[in-house]
């Protein structure tokens, strides 16, 4: 199986059951979207950290977990502002920041395998109507697999720009990122395709 995020510990999250994870983070990604306001928002980012702890993670992985997305939370914001108020680009950024940092938490504290088994029975039913659900699972696991090839790629292409004397900025940085990344979900559905 394909290697995950999966950091091997004993805590009460890692004992708990995939699919009860899966459904918490549905869930969770609800509640933060219905939330008006950035204190409760707020509320829910601290919770969230709060689970880390209970799960045995310290802040550096929080923030390793963070660093690959800081860009993209820094155009939402500013774009916010642009568009709406300084409170909205605020509740715009703790509702992403909560919300990678809970699937982050479920990816570290669940085994891929776990994560795909509980996947594939849930599309099972969908099976029905042709949809090969094997073939959404391996895409599945393969894009767990590739997340923290995002922070990578980021980190790389930082690096060239300073090693050629460039100030990295954000615009500068997502458009080498994206294009890498399309190159890399052609090779994902190349694999895939080989594999039917």
């Amino acid at each position: 199986m394909i290697a995950g995020l999966y950091r091997a510990g004993d805590s009460p999250l890692h004992r708990m059951g995939a699919g009860r994870k899966l459904l918490a983070l549905l869930a969770a990604g609800t509640l933060v979207f219905a939330i008006p306001s950035p204190w409760p928002a707020a509320a829910v980012l601290a919770l969230v950290l709060a689970l880390y702890g209970v799960a045995g993670f310290g802040p550096r992985l929080v923030l390793r977990q963070l660093r690959p997305v800081a860009v993209v939370l820094a155009v939402l914001f500013t774009a916010q502002l642009w568009l709406a108020t300084p409170g909205e680009a605020v509740l715009v950024v703790l509702r992403f920041a909560a919300l990678i940092l809970a699937a982050g938490l479920v990816t570290l504290t669940t085994r891929t395998a776990d994560l795909v088994a509980v996947i594939e029975r849930g599309l099972s039913p969908l099976s029905r109507l042709g949809l090969d659900v094997a073939k959404v699972s391996l895409a599945i696991s393969l894009t767990i697999r590739f997340i923290p090839t995002i922070g990578q790629i980021a980190g790389e292409v930082r690096e060239a720009q300073v090693a050629r004397g460039r100030s990295p900025s954000p615009l500068t940085l997502v458009v080498p990122v994206i294009i890498r990344l399309l190159k890399m979900a052609d090779e994902i559905a190349e694999a895939i395709d080989a594999r039917s």
